[in-house]
């Protein structure tokens, strides 16, 4: 098969596409210049896309001698991730730019490029499964690695897309073994550390970064009664969730911590409520798609486990479809939930689609 590899410059990137050199395909790498600073240093295990990644990915296509190129997609990520990600932060959410990264970029504009010059397939480093069933249908599954597992970031995926994905790493016991091979191939990256935080926030100060986008507007913190409990200097710079930072000046009756439990844009107010009241009974959302075969049950209703963070643990959980979208009810409730975030959809390690979440119901706390 004609494989375009994605190389991020990284080494999980780098064994995936010496991997499907091994397997006899004809492979040619990318990286994709994702960065608008073009002059932006990698600067330790924080970032990614730099230039710096773009000079690792040339040398480890080299030492596979496979032909290499630079793909600029600075102004479609500045537009489909960069710009939603400040537009719903601005709306009082939560997203999750790696999600939209995959959505958009890599198995969208990436992949559409990459069929119609040519390719059969393009494969990543990302720690996830592709197989087919009996009926040659495409399945996503989790990666064999549960530490490195990386299908809720590739949860928006459809039937389509999988159909061209490969990931060569997916079977993979641990991400030693990963470097131990890229060190015996003889790759400068074998030792290379992961990349953290979000990639076009590279110093991992998302409120500092927001603020110079969004600016000041102060407003008032308050407690689930309306009580002024604190002053902030912009809603947009909290999340569902949050502990630290509030800038609380009257500390709550029982003296125990208060966390974030909405993020009103409207009225430019943050609301602050115990640990209890962050417990989530039911989600929902209108934005959804399946990751091959839709589930049996749709309208009655699924058994599935329902996984709302990148490495958190997945909670059994029934979900239909309504008139409003998915709706998922998880057996027990799930904490900290923000609107913005993704609801991945599991049945055991396969990944059956994911929903957007627009709207929670918090669990009742008795008075």
């Amino acid at each position: 098969m004609k494989v375009l590899a994605a190389m991020s410059g990284g080494v999980d990137s780098a064994v995936a596409a010496a991997r499907a050199v091994d397997a006899g395909h004809d492979v040619t790498g990318v990286h994709l210049a994702l960065n608008r600073s073009r002059g932006t240093l990698r600067e330790g295990s924080r970032g990614c896309c730099t230039i710096e990644d773009a000079m690792d990915a040339r040398r480890t296509a080299d030492v596979l001698g496979i032909p290499f190129y630079v793909w600029d997609f600075s102004d479609r990520f500045s537009e489909a991730v960069v710009d939603d990600f400040v537009a719903e932060y601005a709306a009082g959410r939560t997203p999750n730019p790696c999600l939209r990264c995959n959505e958009r970029i890599k198995f969208a504009a990436l992949l559409d490029k990459a069929v119609a010059l040519g390719f059969d397939a393009v494969c990543t480093g990302h720690y996830a499964l592709v197989t087919t069933d009996a009926e040659g249908r495409r399945e996503l599954h989790r990666a064999s690695d549960e530490a490195k597992d990386q299908s809720y970031v590739l949860g928006v995926l459809t039937a389509d897309q999988l159909a061209y994905a490969m990931f060569p790493l997916g079977r993979t016991p641990s991400k030693a073994l990963v470097r131990a091979e890229a060190e015996r191939r003889g790759f400068r990256v074998a030792s290379k550390p992961d990349s953290h935080d979000i990639c076009f926030i590279p110093d991992g100060d998302t409120r500092g970064w927001l603020a110079d986008r969004l600016g000041s507007a102060p407003g008032p913190v308050l407690d689930t009664d309306g009580v002024e409990v604190g002053r902030h200097e912009g809603s947009h710079a909290y999340t569902v969730g949050q502990r630290r930072g509030l800038s609380l000046t009257r500390p709550a009756p029982d003296g125990r911590p208060r966390f974030v439990l909405e993020v009103k844009p409207a009225s430019n107010t943050v609301v602050v409520g115990s640990r209890e009241q962050l417990a989530i009974g039911e989600l929902g959302g209108e934005r959804w798609s399946w990751s091959g075969e839709a589930p049996a049950g749709l309208d009655a209703g699924f058994r599935c486990h329902v996984q709302v963070r990148a490495h958190a643990d997945p909670v059994p959980a029934v979900a239909r479809i309504t008139a409003e979208g998915v709706v998922v009810r998880p057996d027990e409730p799930i904490l900290g939930l923000a609107p913005g975030q993704s609801a991945v959809l599991y049945d055991g390690t396969r990944v059956l689609g994911q929903v957007t979440v627009d709207r929670t119901v918090r669990v009742p706390v008795p008075a």
